[in-house]
């Protein structure tokens, strides 16, 4: 579907309900899809969360032409800088891929330093394999199993310390969030998410309450702690807020 298409489709989905607690999660745009538009109508109804998942794969140059990707490095930066600017509080997720046939010890140096510099909010991180009649298999300079396996552990953890620093902060600044109940984990564990969390592939809040809570319903959360990329938070009690 084009831009325009999905800016249209969003709008009828938005208007068709005055459901105040909808939450739209926009999941698969590439970097070219993302049109001022788009940004203006994600600023404009709170119902579509602050959230975007923008498939990039890599960030240099050659191997995103090898990828056969429609955009630069230096235009998913701009993206992300735009995205930034205009919708404060927005989480940005990715995919990246390392081992594509011809990443060299340089382009993923490259790739490294962007999740470093970037410091988006959730990274997905997969290594390159062959898919029988897939152009890229009869590309040269395949990279071997040990090579791919250490570049996705190094740029994993690269990325744990991106998130482990952005949830210090969270909590640093006792950041309040609205979380959307899930359920139990355990017998002691309640489990939440709130809008920066897609279901499934980002963490979770993991919540502490001193009232019953109830699955389905939002709480405001006071964000108390992490485990890496789980949050630990504190449920607001109805005197506090």
């Amino acid at each position: 579907g084009s831009p325009v298409n999905l800016e249209q489709l969003l709008r009828a989905m938005l208007e068709s309900t005055d459901d105040a607690n909808l939450w739209l999660r926009l999941l698969y745009l590439y970097p070219d899809e993302i049109t001022p538009e788009l940004i203006d109508l994600m600023k404009s109804d709170k119902r579509i969360c602050r959230y975007l998942d923008m498939p990039i794969q890599h960030s240099h140059d050659l191997i995103l032409k090898l990828m056969r990707r429609k955009t630069t490095g230096d235009e998913i930066k701009s993206t992300i800088s735009m995205l930034r600017e205009k919708i404060p509080g927005i989480q940005i997720r990715t995919s990246l891929m390392v081992g594509f046939p011809g990443e060299t010890d340089e382009h993923f140096e490259h790739l490294l330093q962007f999740v470093k510099e970037q410091e988006l909010d959730n990274v997905g991180v997969f290594t390159y394999s062959d898919e029988e009649l897939a152009y890229s298999s009869r590309l040269p300079n395949h990279v071997p199993e040990e090579v791919k396996e250490e570049r996705y552990h190094r740029l994993m953890q690269a990325q744990l310390e991106v998130v482990r620093k952005k949830n210090q902060a969270r909590v640093d600044r006792k950041e309040r969030i609205e979380v959307v109940i899930e359920g139990l984990r355990d017998e002691d564990t309640i489990v939440g998410r709130y809008y920066g969390q897609c279901p499934d592939i980002d963490g979770q809040v993991l919540l502490q309450a001193d009232e019953s809570v109830y699955a389905g319903a939002r709480y405001w959360v006071d964000v108390v702690g992490f485990e890496d990329y789980d949050l630990i938070g504190r449920v607001v009690t109805s005197a506090e807020l």
